[in-house]
């Protein structure tokens, strides 16, 4: 898995300054290195343009890598929304959205995503495009929140449900959400309102689209 990735890696994606300085940002502000991986990033970007996505929703902000690569392909009008829980994080994904030159296309809101999402609903806020990379435990919550605020085709992209390979190698070592991982990605396949399939790059992402 981490050979073929680094393969995929290496021919697919080019060095990056800004998404580096991102990296650079998260390990000297003391936070996780959790990102994305390139390749995982680049097929984010690749998506959001193919579906010609106007407004994006993000749960999960990180130091703002993934939000960089989802407002890449977004065209100048698009918007980005992202939750994120902690407050620090979210300031330091607004200042890296802000130097890539995206500053006046996102907005953030913080605290639990539960509740932000919970307001989105009650504003009718509707979105054509989904990111899911945060507290796996929630991600079905995650899940059935996105479906309600999808307009009709949008796509939903969820990260690390592969969960180390730990899903089908019981070779890998098992992560404290292999089992949640497992669960989860049935209930995407099984899904009665969802198209979906498992991209196995990176940690794993499963790409749905919301059935018209």
């Amino acid at each position: 898995m981490k050979q073929i990735n680094g393969y995929i890696d290496a021919v697919f994606t080019k060095q990056d300054a800004l998404l580096e300085g991102v990296i650079a940002s998260i390990e000297e502000n003391g936070m996780p290195a959790i990102s994305v991986s390139p390749s995982s990033g680049k097929l984010l970007t690749m998506l959001t343009a193919i579906s010609g996505a106007e407004n994006v929703l993000e749960i999960g902000a990180l130091g703002g890598y993934s939000g960089i690569c989802l407002a890449r392909g977004l065209g100048s009008e698009g918007k980005l929304t992202s939750l994120e829980l902690e407050e620090r994080y979210a300031t330091l994904a607004s200042n890296n959205l802000t130097k890539a030159g995206f500053g006046n296309q996102v907005s953030y809101m913080t605290g639990a995503a539960l509740q932000s999402l919970e307001k989105l609903v009650d504003e009718n806020q509707r979105f054509d495009f989904f990111f899911i990379d945060a507290d796996k435990e929630n991600y079905e919550n995650y899940l059935d929140y996105c479906i309600r605020l999808a307009d009709s085709g949008a796509v939903i992209v969820t990260d690390n449900v592969l969960a180390g390979g730990s899903v089908v190698d019981e070779g890998a070592k098992s992560k404290r959400y292999t089992e949640l991982m497992k669960t989860f990605n049935e209930t995407v396949a099984n899904h009665p309102q969802l198209e979906s399939l498992l991209i196995p790059i990176g940690d794993g992402l499963t790409i749905s689209r919301v059935k018209k």
